[in-house]
């Protein structure tokens, strides 16, 4: 604004003439300043006028579906450029040429296929928000354009080209790659480069044995055939094939319907280029004199021909003895100063050994390494050869050798996949690789290679229909295949290297996957350019491949085929021919089969600690939240101190470990975090977090307490329980039950091996625990740390029955005797007694006043069972997670006839144990200041020494005692009673 000012004032100096009014500036009064209208403006200013787009349109109908040809309306300035749209699925395809002569001797073609995120509505999920470099999808769509467009460039034209097509939107029904193949063949056809077009390029589909024409995504995930097949009006171009064992037969039967469906693209394309087409342009083409050919042909076609007919020669030495007859007419011509013939001798010599192999094949029937037409290679198979890998195997069929390795992953290991159509990630990769040093060059390596990405999708869509559903399988596969020497068809032998790969990892594959290679060999008229006659060869060598007219790769099982990949040099190849291959390619397939399968035929079994691990835990919502933590600390440090990859899911969290002891490591950790349905008889690792003296409380199963009784601490006797374990240490404990009120006891010593001998001791009374069936249970979740701190205090003891069929059920639990930690520090003190045993307690389950009771009526088959017993049997049948209730008094009250056949010792109940009540009891413990009675029935009692008392007492002596007292805790106090 300050240089607009002193510009002003300048001029007003310069010509007092020139005033503000002059200069239509506004007044200050409405304080802004800026250019005032004048009356003497014209009236009538001159306006934008509409611009008119002329664009020309085409509508036809191929598959029940209607797909436009437009041109005109965008990107006017490319010599070629349309818009193909099917439904709401639209793609530009444009086409330009260098300008200028060119000086080389190959066409240099470069296809561009972008697809940007703005196509479906989206921001792309990148740190930039935008599109980086080419992803394999949009490499594998630029093949798809380039193989069938490529052979139709007329001979000598080297002019470069680039081809661009980009999705302008999609609806993710169709898949825009075989659109832009169409949109870019009649891109050229309007533009002014010479091209002996047009091309029609389809998709077919098979749906339960029908043939669909331009399926849609959803249609050929349904789909066991993704065919794409290009051709001319007579001639096929290229054929691209993923399938699932389709049959040799089927295969052709749909090539066959795919031609006349893509005829169908063609006359549109044609109309269209005559409403708006350019006149092609007439290009300098760089091709060879009849008198050059002849000259060249003359030095170098003998010694040519003796190279080829001798099958001595291996790779390198043929390339060699090549190499040197060319020095040699170099030689020749450079004496002679043929400037003109020594620009094109390399073309000229490569020409002379195409016309001597491809004379030699069709006339006499052998080929350069004097194997017949039909002759597979000799083949060497090893399956493990890196035992420590997850899976490997080395290929080898002629010179041409792979290494495959297979390593398994997570699930969430699974490449994710930015594309416009298909799915979102991809569980199965197939890394192709081939590096200088297996054709014993130097270069650089580099990113994305299109022909490593090619043959590596071509080999991952062979093996991808032999792999076991994700339900059965769930890991994430790699197969990464390095190319370790190549003489032609490396990609059919990563197919079959990798299938031995596969199942050297224990990968359930249904059947063997082989490739081979089929090559073709044709006459040709000059003059009609009809073919007048061929060969069909096997398993084709690389120099074979390059001098012939057609590289058609198939894999498959023995079942049928999985994968295609035609290519070929010609300006076509009739179907039939192409047809007819099959049967060849299928014997050969044989062939390869029959070795893979005698050096590996079945998946092998994954015993081996060093084989990865996956494992799938159901929890609930509230546990898993637990274990991923606060932010998801939790899970990562798991992650990061057992190198384990762990993914959570609805209800579920599944671990991938490098091997079972990582897995073991992790399941450990994951068990203490978040604990898991607790099973009698498993084992688990727990930390004490308090000692008493009668045992110690232990968390573990995520968070779970559990009681570690005195007795259970070691097969030795233990007279302190911080002699065994200390606040914090980490021990590994069994479950041997569980109580009517749902705690859990713990056993040290039921982990530890068992003594040879074992000696009568303090604590030799107390019953071993019995082997029981194991019972499930759901972890109680809703009980606080407090609370299971608190928790009530329970002895197991199992009562010696008779072996009636009523206790031989296994899910029989011992009686219980249940006091809290609290209680029984509290009678410690007033009774002096440490850890006795309580008689059985009320249930937790207890149904409320008023309930209708459950009854449990006695039998003759159920003699002495208490009501303790009874409550451990249902205890054990339902998980402790049901009520019950005991029999009134008058059921539980035996007759005189049981008093009679037990020799008139009165069976102890609850309901009978009164003051006065005379019992003969068996001593069961023997504490510091008392006894532990074993009353029967499962009734403990306590019996309190005399003061200078000399009596001694044996574990399991019987004593006639007699009940005198209660504790304020029902626990009967017992006196002895004088013998008579």
């Amino acid at each position: 604004m300050a240089m607009f000012s002193l510009a002003i004032r300048a001029r007003a100096k310069a010509n007092p003439l020139l005033t503000r009014r002059a200069l239509h500036f506004r007044n200050f009064c409405n304080g802004r300043f800026g250019l005032s209208t004048s009356e003497s403006d014209p009236p009538d200013r001159p306006v934008a006028g509409t611009k008119f787009l002329e664009s020309f349109k085409e509508e036809f109908e191929i598959g029940s579906r209607v797909i436009s040809l437009e041109t005109g309306k965008i990107a006017r300035f490319a010599n070629g450029a349309v818009v193909l749209g099917m439904e709401e699925t639209k793609v530009l395809s444009t086409v330009a040429a260098a300008k200028g002569d060119a000086d080389r001797d190959f066409l240099p073609l470069t296809v561009d296929y972008q697809e940007k995120q703005f196509a479906q509505g989206l921001i792309p999920n990148t740190f930039m928000r935008r599109e980086g470099a080419p992803k394999e999808r949009e490499l594998l769509c630029g093949r798809l354009i380039d193989r069938p467009i490529r052979p139709l460039f007329p001979a000598g034209f080297y002019h470069e080209i680039q081809v661009m097509a980009s999705v302008l939107s999609s609806d993710g029904k169709q898949d825009p790659d075989v659109l832009a193949a169409n949109a870019t063949s009649a891109a050229l056809m309007l533009s002014d480069i010479p091209w002996g077009g047009p091309i029609g390029v389809v998709r077919m589909g098979r749906i339960c044995g029908q043939f669909i024409v331009n399926p849609t995504m959803d249609e050929l995930s349904l789909s066991d055939l993704n065919l794409v097949y290009a051709c001319t009006r007579d001639k096929t171009l290229m054929i691209d094939v993923q399938a699932g064992e389709i049959t040799e037969k089927d295969l052709e039967a749909g090539l066959r319907l795919a031609h006349p469906e893509a005829v169908k693209y063609l006359e549109p394309q044609i109309r269209l280029a005559a409403k708006a087409g350019k006149q092609k342009k007439e290009y300098k083409l760089s091709m060879v004199s009849e008198q050059i050919f002849e000259k060249v042909r003359n030095l170098a076609e003998a010694p040519i021909d003796a190279v080829f007919t001798d099958p001595s020669y291996g790779k390198f030495e043929r390339g060699e003895a090549l190499e040197k007859i060319a020095q040699d007419v170099k030689s020749a011509l450079e004496e002679e100063c043929d400037e003109q013939s020594l620009k094109v001798l390399p073309k000229v010599v490569d020409t002379v050994r195409k016309k001597v192999v491809r004379k030699r094949i069709i006339s006499e029937g052998f080929r350069l390494d004097g194997r017949h037409l039909d002759e597979v290679r000799p083949i060497y198979c090893e399956a493990g050869h890196l035992p420590i890998l997850h899976g490997s195997a080395l290929f080898n069929r002629g010179d041409t050798q792979v290494l495959c390795t297979v390593t398994l992953g997570a699930p969430q290991d699974a490449q994710r996949l930015d594309s416009l159509v298909g799915p979102p990630t991809k569980r199965f990769m197939l890394h192709y690789s081939f590096p200088p040093f297996c054709i014993n060059e130097i270069g650089k390596r580099t990113g994305l290679n299109r022909r490593e990405v090619g043959h590596g999708t071509l080999a991952e869509k062979a093996l991808l229909a032999v792999l076991p559903p994700e339900d059965d399988f769930p890991y994430t596969v790699r197969i990464n295949s390095e190319v370790m020497a190549s003489d032609g068809s490396t990609s059919m032998a990563t197919v079959c290297g990798g299938s031995m790969a596969l199942m050297d990892a224990g990968i359930p594959l249904r059947e063997h996957v082989a490739g081979v290679s089929v090559g073709l060999v044709t006459d040709v008229d000059p003059e009609t350019g009809e073919i007048t006659d061929y060969r069909i060869l096997t398993d084709i060598l690389g120099l074979e491949d390059h001098l012939g007219d057609m590289d058609f790769k198939i894999a498959g099982t023995r079942n049928g085929v999985t994968a295609i990949q035609l290519d070929i040099k010609p300006a076509g190849i009739p179907l039939d021919i192409i047809c007819e291959s099959l049967e060849p390619a299928r014997k050969g397939r044989l062939q390869i089969l029959d070795h893979m399968e005698q050096e590996i035929s079945v998946p092998r079994n994954q015993d081996d600690r060093n084989s990865p691990r996956l494992v799938t835990l159901k929890f609930s919502n509230d546990a898993i939240r637990r274990f991923i933590g606060p932010l998801g600390a939790l899970k990562r440090k798991v992650e990061e101190e057992t190198g384990a990859r762990i993914s959570v899911g609805d209800g579920t969290i599944t671990i991938a470990a490098k091997n079972q002891a990582v897995m073991e490591k992790v399941q450990d950790k994951v068990d203490f975090i978040v604990g898991r349905e607790i099973v009698v008889g498993g084992i688990y690792k727990g930390i004490v977090m308090s000692i008493k003296e009668y045992g110690a409380f232990v968390e573990f199963n995520g968070g779970q307490q559990g009681l570690l009784h005195i007795s259970e601490l070691s097969h030795e006797p233990v007279s302190r329980v911080s002699d065994v374990v200390s606040v914090g240490q980490q021990i590994s404990l069994m479950c041997i039950g569980q109580d009517v009120r749902g705690n859990i006891k713990l056993s040290r010593k039921a982990t530890l091996p068992r003594p040879e001998s074992e000696t009568k001791s303090v604590v030799e009374g107390s019953a071993p625990v019995t082997k029981e069936k194991p019972n499930i249970w759901a972890s109680p979740e809703n009980m606080s740390k407090g609370e299971q701190l608190e928790s009530t205090l329970e002895e197991l003891v199992p009562s010696k029955m008779e072996n009636t069929e009523s206790n031989r059920s296994a899910s029989l639990m011992p009686s219980v005797v249940i006091r809290s930690a609290a209680e029984c520090d509290e009678e410690e003190k007033s009774a002096g007694l440490s850890k006795t045993s309580k008689s059985a307690p009320k249930p937790k389950g207890t149904l409320k006043k008023g309930s209708k009771q459950k009854k449990i009526q006695s039998s003759d088959n159920m003699p002495d069972l208490s009501l303790s017993i009874m409550l451990s049997e249902s205890l054990s049948q339902m998980g402790g997670n049901k009520e019950f209730t005991s029999q009134d008094e008058g059921e539980a009250n035996l007759s005189d006839q049981n008093d009679k056949e037990t020799g008139g010792k009165t069976p102890v109940t609850p309901q009978k144990l009164k003051l006065g009540t005379k019992v003969t009891a068996k001593i069961y413990q023997i504490r510091a200041r008392g006894l532990v009675l074993d009353l029967g029935g499962g009734i403990r009692g306590m019996y309190k020494f005399e003061p200078n008392g000399e009596r001694e007492f044996t574990v399991g002596d019987e004593l006639l005692v007699q009940c005198s007292s209660f504790t304020s805790k029902g626990i009967p106090v017992m006196s002895m009673v004088d013998e008579e």
